[in-house]
């Protein structure tokens, strides 16, 4: 869409509640970042990975008082909540759905929320985030979804919330990219995305995650791109270097103003840099390679 202010209801994200004298140090050993150390009107991201370093989760997380908010993708919700549920065992802590309390709203442009990136503040009853200069979302209490919403301006399309994500170079898992990128793979552990500290103590696939970044040059990053048709996430895609072999798969995927599509996609460094990038087959449609917001070393 045009408009350069515009609101959307996230119906393809969720959230789940953590609750507990436990619930820092619970989250803090089981994902990517730093939990502890978040402050109280402080934003991160992180992920839940298989032992192997693989991915299975990406959060946007956040603090309600003692509380801690997790924002992810609504078709991994419930396998995540039972996921974490197993390592509960004598922990204070307590996980709970609470997407159906909550209506999850994200604003591109406006004036809403604080100026910071990644900070919070108190928003009718809820919480605003403030993601970057252009983004911020809203998780307000469900009873007040109508009242705000006609607050706040001209509605859009879920997919250009997707677009501006795709802008912005920040992934989001879900089911069909479970298990298909460590950290690594989609910037994660960049710092305009954040999502990765080296300085904290084990977590599921940490070994796999720091090796990765201390020992190794990462040879499959995610780019921005553009193509003619419509892949799904998960798409595989391809180089003449890896021939019948795939290099990557799609990230996210959405319609482009002008025509066409956007995507992040995690792709052979060497092939994004040559040109040569097919989707969904070796003789696919060709991506074209786009600037992302930021530089991945």
């Amino acid at each position: 869409m045009n408009q350069t202010t515009f609101f959307v209801t996230l119906t393809d994200q969720g959230l789940i509640r953590v609750s507990g004298e436990d619930a820092a140090s619970f989250l803090h050993n089981l994902l990517t970042n730093d939990i502890t150390h978040i402050p109280a009107d402080g934003a991160r991201h992180a992920g839940l990975c298989t032992a192997k370093g693989r991915l299975i989760a990406s959060f946007l997380i956040w603090r309600e008082g003692p509380d801690y908010l997790l924002q992810l993708s609504a078709d991994i919700l419930t396998g995540i909540l039972k996921k974490l549920s197993m390592f509960v065992l004598r922990s204070k802590v307590k996980l709970a759905d609470v997407s159906g309390e909550r209506t999850l709203i994200g604003v591109v442009g406006g004036q809403v929320g604080p100026a910071e990136p990644m900070h919070t503040a108190s928003y009718r009853g809820g919480t605003v985030i403030r993601l970057d200069a252009n983004r911020c979302v809203l998780a307000v209490p469900a009873d007040e979804t109508a009242n705000i919403a006609s607050e706040l301006g001209t509605p859009g399309q879920l997919s250009d919330w997707h677009l501006a994500e795709i802008t912005a170079g920040i992934p989001r898992i879900v089911a069909a990219t479970q298990e298909a990128f460590v950290p690594q793979m989609v910037n994660y552990e960049v710092a305009a995305v954040g999502g990765v500290s080296f300085q904290k103590g084990c977590y599921p696939g940490q070994e796999i995650v720091a090796r990765t970044h201390y020992l190794g040059k990462v040879k499959r990053r995610m780019v921005r791109a553009k193509l003619d048709t419509a892949f799904p996430p998960g798409t595989d895609v391809f180089t003449p270097e890896s021939g019948e072999q795939h290099c990557g798969a799609l990230v996210m995927t959405a319609p482009a103003p002008a025509g066409g599509y956007e995507c992040l996609v995690v792709v052979q460094s060497s092939g994004a840099e040559a040109g040569e990038v097919h989707v969904g087959s070796p003789t696919g449609p060709r991506l074209k390679m786009l600037t992302l917001p930021y530089t991945v070393e």
